[in-house]
């Protein structure tokens, strides 16, 4: 809940930075589920969340 009220609060690169580093996120969290190293699968859905979240401040910001 916290982070939804944080990422309501950046700014347009901050948020854009933000979605760089989540996407990376992603992307080794893939390679790992391939190897069988997944920790947490939920964790999957919470980033995409997140991401989907901040291209929507950023497009409600303009």
């Amino acid at each position: 809940m916290k982070n939804k009220k944080e990422d309501k609060k950046l700014t347009k690169d901050q948020a854009e930075k933000k979605i760089q580093t989540l996407k990376k996120d992603l992307f080794n969290m893939r390679f790992k589920k391939i190897n069988g190293q997944v920790n947490n699968p939920a964790q999957f859905s919470l980033v995409k969340r997140s991401i989907a979240r901040l291209y929507t401040t950023i497009k409600n910001s303009k």
